[in-house]
């Protein structure tokens, strides 16, 4: 049967490189220590350690053993952190970044339950542009980042991407007698256009997929969130491009319906991202789980 202690014991060894160290880590006596190894090196029908004058060195066998007893007692150390955060309620400050647009449409209702079910954790919402965001995310202002895709940034990790986002161009009554057809892209030019600002992913991804297509399309009027777009499109101020999962109510009540483009514009996403390098609070950890499964 395996004897646990024992490699404990070793491991402790290998580290300090001297029984007297190991046994002041280990609170036991030198002989106790030096009679751990010596039952593990009969048990395993191998020299362990080569005993020098600078103190206790591995031998290759002992190499060997010491690399596989480091992964299992990490494994062990991180499935007992793991039940001891089970049995403890998270509490903390979160930080979450985000656009205004997908606090709104997104986020809301997880965010809102994750506060239910962990009412000791306090949490801060920054709303700025994706760009912005990841900034922010970087220089450490905020803990967590949901971003318009795609994105990527040195020091910035992405995990997961938790919602799609299907950009759409969209019209109101004023506009009817487009229902049912599908305009090139050039052909939008001849109807007034409202996109969101210049500065964001949004612009660049349409750009690119435009030039790819030989496309150009610059819009009439610019506005600075999604929300203010649906309503001015609605009161027909033109034809709006903007994610079918941010104007869904308008488009399932009839006062807003979708103009067909061809080619279709490409799906994008929203994805959550943490920074690389530092270190994830467990409230932090418990909420990236949360919004990943909800997502699933």
């Amino acid at each position: 049967m395996l004897n646990l202690e024992l490699y404990k014991v070793f491991h402790t060894v290998a580290k300090c490189g001297s029984l007297t160290k190991a046994s002041r880590e280990l609170y036991i006596s030198q002989p106790a220590v030096s009679q751990s190894v010596k039952q593990l090196e009969e048990r395993l029908g191998v020299r362990l350690f080569n005993r020098t004058r600078k103190g206790m060195e591995l031998s290759p066998s002992g190499k060997l053993i010491f690399e596989k007893a480091d992964e299992a007692l990490k494994l062990i150390e991180e499935a007992e952190s793991a039940i001891a955060e089970t049995q403890t309620a998270p509490a903390g400050l979160i930080r979450i970044g985000a656009t205004d647009s997908i606090f709104s449409h997104l986020l809301a209702d997880r965010i809102a339950e994750f506060g239910e079910r962990y009412p000791s954790v306090k949490l801060e919402l920054v709303s700025a542009t994706s760009p912005l965001t990841i900034e922010k995310l970087k220089n450490g202002a905020i803990d967590v980042a949901f971003v318009n895709l795609p994105a990527q940034s040195a020091g910035v990790k992405f995990l997961d991407t938790v919602s799609p986002l299907h950009d759409v161009f969209v019209a109101g009554e004023k506009f009817s007698h487009l229902k049912g057809k599908t305009l090139s892209l050039n052909s939008l030019r001849e109807y007034p256009l409202l996109m969101i600002e210049e500065n964001t992913i949004f612009r660049r991804t349409l750009k690119n997929f435009l030039q790819a297509n030989g496309a150009e399309l610059c819009p009439d009027i610019e506005v600075a969130n999604w929300d203010l777009m649906v309503k001015l499109v609605v009161k027909g101020m033109g034809i709006g491009c903007i994610p079918r999962e941010y104007c869904g109510k308008e488009l399932e009540s009839g006062e807003l319906f979708e103009v067909g483009a061809n080619p279709p514009l490409p799906a994008r996403g929203v994805g959550m991202a943490i920074a690389e390098n530092t270190p994830a609070s467990f409230a932090l950890r418990r909420f990236v789980t949360f919004i990943q499964g909800a997502y699933l």
